[in-house]
């Protein structure tokens, strides 16, 4: 296949996505940053820092190196994740934090391992599917290895705990499998099982039962387990049809939680109203078009399969992201791609863009 010109509608939305992320973090994160550091723009400097500059070397290797070379070490690439998530639960390697385990601490670095996780996982799922070919119906070919590693990511997320990491994980598994065209009868009786397992999950634990609760009547305790969704929806309304003006977020100012995580739409909504919004959600749903078009004329399966995954996990994410915070489902914590702070997601994010544009540079 002849190499050509990449994708530049997608890598320009990519890098659009980016700029506007950075700039609603440095005003969402202004109150917080000077209240724990003793400055306004540590977490902007921070995400710039061990975020952008790492993803942009990860994105500039990843679109330079042919995407079947991901194929012949998924594997490897897989258990090296899942040990990096294993480790958080390590002595002096894991950090807890609000009574969860997510965190790796290696010397001055930290991470988490599961967003590295959420791109082995989409890579193992392409290549073993793709190497199936005709033989996907089979279960030894796809399902049982699917089985394995998913029940091991299971009990390593669900021990953190983390739901909405098992959530996705799921999701990127249904995503790659539909794309791959299994049997309906195989994709709804995983779907049937999914519905139950969560059931379970939300049963047995007391927040995870609050979240729903909350969901279906919202005006349930606003000052207890409603409190972010309210204040969230507060700060959506406080903006209008264009916005209070970047910097004159009231919400920011300690009253809605996460603001610089899964809450910071909210602070976007707030700050640049209606059209600010509604032209971030244009970005995302121009980003999953590009990337799916990309996927379509892939020069073979795996790139199919590994483009249409890719993009799948990160148009999904942003649209549960900015659905839960706006109340239409359940919160679930998913931090926004491209957007939310955090240093190991904006890495792991460019660096699957990457890739999916060495694919566009040999799509059909």
């Amino acid at each position: 296949m002849k190499i050509h010109q990449p994708d530049y509608f997608f890598i320009s939305a990519i890098f659009a996505l980016i700029i506007f992320g950075l700039v609603a973090l440095a005003s969402a994160s202004v109150v917080i940053s000077q209240e724990n550091f003793g400055e306004s723009y540590y977490y902007l400097k921070h995400q710039l820092i061990y975020g952008l500059a790492i993803g942009l070397v990860g994105f500039l290797v990843c679109q330079k190196i042919d995407y079947r070379f991901w194929k012949k070490i998924a594997l490897p690439l897989l258990i090296l994740s899942l040990i990096l998530l294993a480790a958080v639960f390590l002595p002096g390697m894991g950090h807890e934090s609000n009574e969860a385990k997510r965190w790796v601490n290696i010397g001055p670095i930290s991470f988490q391992p599961f967003e590295f996780v959420k791109l082995s996982f989409i890579l193992y799922l392409s290549a073993i599917l793709s190497r199936a070919g005709e033989r996907k119906k089979n279960l030894k070919e796809s399902l049982i290895p699917f089985a394995v590693v998913f029940v091991i990511i299971s009990i390593l997320v669900f021990f953190q705990p983390n739901t909405s990491a098992l959530f996705m994980a799921f999701l990127i598994a249904g995503i790659i499998y539909f794309l791959a065209e299994l049997s309906p009868v195989y994709l709804a009786s995983a779907g049937v099982l999914a519905i139950l397992c969560f059931f379970v999950l939300i049963k047995t634990a007391s927040y995870r039962m609050g979240r729903l609760m909350v969901y279906l009547h919202p005006e349930m305790d606003p000052q207890g387990i409603g409190y972010q969704i309210n204040q969230a929806l507060l700060a959506i309304g406080s903006g209008g049809l264009f916005g209070l003006g970047l910097g004159h977020s009231i919400q920011k100012w300690k009253y809605l939680p996460e603001i610089i995580g899964d809450s910071i739409f909210a602070i976007i909504a707030e700050e640049f109203g209606f059209i600010g919004a509604g032209f971030l959600v244009f970005l995302f749903v121009f980003l999953a078009w590009r990337g799916l078009r990309i996927a379509k004329n892939a020069p073979d399966k795996f790139g199919y399969l590994l483009a249409g995954g890719i993009i799948g996990w990160l148009f999904f994410q942003a649209f549960i992201n900015m659905a839960a915070i706006c109340g239409l489902v359940p919160l679930t914590g998913l931090p926004l791609p491209f957007v939310s702070y955090g240093g190991t997601a904006l890495v792991v994010a460019m660096a699957a863009a990457g890739i999916i544009v060495n694919i566009s540079k040999q799509t059909k």
